[in-house]
């Protein structure tokens, strides 16, 4: 009987589906790391050592069981220790982010991302932290790698509600402020504010010797949209409207919105920043792929 293709378990219409925000992750991250072991062209960096293949001789209680019953393979868990690494989640919970054409939105993917990272955080005995934000920061957990901070985050992280305007500088002037150690920054947003506006307000963190990844998340119809009548487009933050046909859809919007992606890029690959485009509607082993393919570049 042929196997199902590992993306099963990290595709977001999937993954709506699972009740509890801590099963999501945990999925996400088997799902993820089957994935890495059957891809002859994508190995593990070292600070994902924790898991290797099952050899002969090998003690089978350190087996990780949940990931032989969804891959039929057997992987040993593996702990090298501390590794002093602080991982720091930043959150866009701004009302842009509720827009979705298809299952799920750019919100819940959001939020499905950001466990998936602390959960790996985690697994790799780093410490992680957390900033939720829109106009102002709505929750701030500072890292950490005691017990019981995972599931703090990931309560947070599920309990999250949209607000209103994306502020970025006010969350990263406030990471700035407690920040003592070098450590890893995500940025997860839809940044629909121009690249003079974010990259400004971001990359003073790269100053301090962070590594810094910026999550562009979008719906696929926000980059290609397809109607074919005429349609009233609301602003979900300021609530404008303008009326949009589909010739300048097809022609004008998405060459504004072509411009924009690459001036985000540009203007990130400037100043030392790793910038990543994700779309609603692809597998989450997507963006740890691109995760962990920058942090194996920058090592």
């Amino acid at each position: 009987m042929p196997t199902a293709p590992t993306n099963r378990f990290v595709d977001p219409a999937v993954l709506a589906g699972i009740s509890g925000l801590d099963l999501i992750a945990q999925t996400i991250v088997e799902g993820f790391v089957a994935g890495l072991h059957r891809s002859p062209d994508f190995g593990f960096s070292q600070e994902f050592a924790e898991y290797r293949q099952y050899t002969t001789g090998d003690d089978l209680r350190h087996v990780d069981w949940n990931v032989f019953a969804r891959s039929e393979k057997m992987y040993l868990k593996r702990y090298l220790g501390e590794t002093n690494t602080e991982l720091m989640v930043i959150l866009d919970c701004s009302a842009s982010m509720n827009f979705k054409s298809g299952t799920v939105s750019k919100f819940t993917y959001s939020k499905f991302l950001a466990s998936a990272l602390v959960y790996l955080a985690n697994l790799q005995r780093d410490s992680a932290g957390l900033i939720t934000f829109h106009e102002d920061v709505t929750n701030l957990i500072p890292p950490s790698g005691r017990q019981g901070q995972l599931m703090r985050l990931l309560h947070t992280i599920d309990a999250a509600e949209t607000g209103t305007r994306t502020d970025y500088t006010r969350p990263l002037f406030q990471l700035q402020q407690f920040q003592k150690r070098r450590g890893i920054t995500v940025l997860i947003s839809d940044f629909l504010a121009p690249a003079n506006v974010v990259i400004p307000a971001v990359a003073p963190l790269r100053y301090r010797g962070n590594e810094v990844i910026l999550f562009h998340l979008l719906d696929a119809q926000e980059i290609k949209p397809r109607f074919s009548q005429p349609v009233l487009l609301v602003d979900m933050e300021t609530e404008d409207s303008l009326e949009v046909s589909p010739e300048y859809a097809r022609s004008e919007y998405q060459q504004k919105m072509a411009a924009h992606i690459a001036s985000l890029r540009s203007e990130a690959q400037k100043e030392g920043l790793d910038y990543v485009l994700i779309q609603t509607d692809q597998p989450l082993d997507a963006a740890l792929r691109e995760y962990f393919t920058m942090r194996q570049r920058r090592n």
